[in-house]
């Protein structure tokens, strides 16, 4: 079940994921705080950032990362513009905490979220660990690697050799995509779909791979924004329509949309 007590995103919600900051090229760190600063500046809507905004990201007491703090600035500004910020936590920003929350103003949680997107009834999660059977060596690995003594004891290491092994241990999940294509994921979210003629959105991030479809006219949509880490692409949601877009660093364009039915 959902673990928030938001349960109405205002439209136009903005959704964007899969930064890896900390290893993403500076030009796409630069378009990322152009397009949180567009997003401030409209005054309105929500921003859900669907995890994996971090390569790594832990919190030893008041010691963070420093990858992170530009990003909890740039969100805290969105936030202060009285714009909620919704934040799922992927497979590599998995472990914030009081930190995360308070300099960044957004609600973060353990997903699945579910309730009004814009007005579209949503189902939005990161997506890592769904794939029943091509995920069930990673599911057992992520009860191990989230559990509270394992937190607990990495906690105990010294922050740069914390890092470090984080980041020795994480390039696989980065550099590739699913061998799948994202075709796992996308099963996953039209079975859902399917399941609940009533759900009318899924959101999954984690592929690296953008795509938005209905199967048909009278199906629910499957969106996933892609990789901010590779291109600035972005869902926008209205009342009217899904849009998957993009940000130039000055301005929104469109790539592909579907109007509701």
């Amino acid at each position: 079940m959902p673990v928030t007590a938001t349960t109405t995103l205002a439209s136009p919600v903005y959704v964007l994921c899969d930064a890896h900051l900390g290893v993403a090229p500076a030009e796409q760190e630069q378009l990322l705080w152009s397009f949180l600063r567009h997003v401030a500046a409209q005054g309105t809507g929500t921003v859900l950032l669907n995890g994996d905004m971090f390569e790594f990201w832990f919190e030893w007491g008041n010691v963070v990362p420093q990858a992170g703090v530009r990003l909890l600035a740039a969100v805290g500004a969105v936030a202060e513009r009285g714009i909620p910020v919704l934040w799922i936590k992927g497979n590599h920003d998995c472990w914030g905490g009081e930190v995360l929350r308070a300099q960044s103003g957004a609600e973060y949680i353990d997903g699945p979220w579910e309730g009004l997107l814009a007005g579209w009834r949503s189902h939005a999660a990161h997506g890592d660990g769904l794939r029943p059977r091509l995920d069930a060596g990673y599911r057992r690995l992520r009860a191990v690697i989230r559990h509270r003594w394992a937190v607990r004891a990495f906690r105990w290491l010294h922050p740069e050799w914390g890092a470090a092994l984080a980041r020795a241990t994480s390039h696989t999940s980065r550099n590739v995509r699913p061998r799948d294509g994202g075709e796992g994921l996308r099963a996953v979210a039209h079975e859902r779909l399917a399941a609940d003629r009533s759900l009318e959105l899924v959101i999954f991030a984690h592929t690296h791979v953008a795509q938005l479809e209905r199967k048909s006219h009278e199906a629910g949509i499957y969106a996933n924004p892609g990789a901010w880490l590779d291109a600035p692409t972005f869902l926008k949601i209205t009342p009217e329509r899904v849009a998957l877009c993009r940000w130039d660093g000055a301005h929104e364009s469109v790539d592909v949309s579907i109007d509701r039915g």
